[in-house]
């Protein structure tokens, strides 16, 4: 997996079926560290809220 794009509702089932994990030091998928990064439809400088997204991408870390 170099990147996959998902929106916020399956980001939530990936985390409900343990599919993605949270390590408490990293999210974990395939026992692979990867990062999560909102993808927002505005500017951020004018979000209130950066968690609060449709769509988010998960990376492999390291592989930026």
């Amino acid at each position: 997996m170099e990147e996959l794009i998902v929106s916020k509702e399956e980001l939530i089932q990936m985390f409900e079926s343990e599919e993605l994990t949270d390590s408490g030091k990293a999210w974990i998928m395939d026992g692979k560290e990867v990062d999560i990064i909102a993808l927002h439809d505005v500017d951020p400088r004018f979000l209130q809220d950066i968690t609060n997204s449709k769509f988010y991408k998960l990376v492999l870390k390291g592989n930026k």
